[in-house]
């Protein structure tokens, strides 16, 4: 453990630990409800539009953002957050500089920063494996909204607690199959709903891709 850490803290490994060190501090946050897991995420819809953009007086057309739209679906930008996809991006970037670094000998800055390169274009190929399962769990997450299925209005059972400012889940019944698990939300700011309580499904915010509820007992 002791050499590991000295490894990491090597002029050509302080890049990729700052950089774990910055995605683990961002879980922890999430995990203590700070944050939620997509408090930091890119905005997509941006760039999936179609049509044309007007930047300052310049107008610019599909052939304009069309190799970003591509690059982002390749690495499965905008179906997963971006932080769980960073996340599958520095953890390899860091065990690959470190087994790099060490292979080689070297400990000087300029040389493993050249190193990076080829690692991070690595590391983005293995992250965009590593995110396909949560492409499929996103993807089945959001199938009740964008298959037009509306919970809107139905009783819930709280999975994860939530609050309004802490991400949670919580399923729905349906007449025929598993229950639909969704992302949500407390509307009120002094609603804290534990796993296990019921509440109402009142919204759906666009913004933070998730529903809203509010707490509602069952008589």
């Amino acid at each position: 453990m002791t050499e590991l850490l000295h490894e990491a803290l090597l002029p050509p490994n302080l890049l990729p630990t700052g950089l774990l060190v910055f995605v683990l501090l961002y879980w922890l946050t999430v995990l203590v409800g700070v944050l939620d897991f997509r408090t930091i995420d890119l905005d997509t819809d941006h760039y999936m539009d179609t049509g044309h953009h007007v930047d300052g007086h310049h107008e610019v057309g599909n052939g304009g953002v069309a190799w970003l739209n591509q690059a982002l679906a390749f690495f499965n930008l905008g179906r997963v957050p971006l932080m769980i996809f960073l996340s599958f991006v520095v953890l390899p970037l860091w065990i690959g500089s470190i087994l790099l670094n060490y292979t080689l000998g070297n400990t000087a800055l300029v040389p493993g920063l050249l190193l990076l390169l080829p690692l991070l274009l690595g590391s983005l190929l293995a992250a965009k494996f590593l995110t396909l399962p949560f492409v499929h769990l996103f993807t089945a997450m959001q199938a009740g909204h964008d298959a037009g299925t509306q919970p809107l209005g139905k009783v819930c059972t709280v999975l994860l607690p939530t609050t309004a400012y802490r991400l949670g889940q919580a399923s729905v019944p349906v007449v025929t199959g598993s229950p639909l698990v969704l992302n949500v939300h407390a509307v009120s700011p002094t609603a804290n709903l534990s796993k296990g309580d019921t509440a109402l499904v009142i919204d759906y915010d666009a913004t933070r891709r998730c529903y809203l509820i509010e707490p509602y007992e069952i008589v």
